[in-house]
């Protein structure tokens, strides 16, 4: 048998490590193979030229005396939307969900008389007739934004909102008004 060389610490060589054919004894892993694979970092950053030096930290006293300061007048809020009511919440989650159905038809298109404007029902009965069968349309997300106020209270309402149908997320939106004492769509936008 011939006697083999075992790398120690001292090696710096990355060569690679081939065993001894013919040996008998039980192969140990060379010590170079274990040393981490790291370079130092070096620091490209070129050096400060024509700047002041930075300004030392602060002191703990200057972090916490007390400085008197001017009271300002704090500026007032802009006008926010006046929240829809509930209401028109409730009738307009009502109302989508309806068209979705009908257009699915799972209901029949009358039970929209008394929440769509006559011309919007014309257009869902279009919408029935070329609906793909993808599944049936399932509302998601329903939000409202007062478009319209009168005395503090909302009249009409921009509605806008996602349903799924099959795998896909689709998109839906309107205007809902109050129309004769009770809310109406009169707008509508199904993606």
């Amino acid at each position: 048998m011939t006697a083999s060389r075992i790398p120690t610490a001292a090696d710096t060589s990355l060569a690679p490590f081939t065993p001894p054919v013919a040996s008998l004894a039980p192969f140990t892993p060379p010590v170079a193979s274990l040393a981490p694979f790291t370079s130092p970092i070096i620091d490209y950053e070129p050096p400060l030229v024509g700047a002041t030096p930075a300004c030392s930290p602060p002191t703990p006293a200057a972090l916490h005396r007390h400085t008197p300061r001017r009271l300002r007048a704090v500026p007032a809020a802009p006008a926010r939307d006046s929240v829809p009511r509930r209401a028109a919440a409730v009738f307009a989650d009502t109302a989508l969900r309806r068209v979705l159905e009908v257009v699915d038809r799972r209901r029949p298109i009358a039970q929209l008389r008394p929440l769509l404007a006559p011309t919007l029902i014309d257009a869902v009965v279009a919408m029935t007739r070329t609906a793909p069968s993808d599944g049936a349309a399932v509302l998601r997300r329903v939000r409202l934004r007062s478009a319209v106020t009168a005395d503090g209270e909302a009249t009409a309402a921009e509605v806008f909102g996602t349903y799924t149908k099959g795998r896909r997320v689709r998109a839906v939106a309107g205007r809902i008004e109050i129309v004769g004492g009770r809310w109406l769509v009169t707008a509508l936008q199904i993606g």
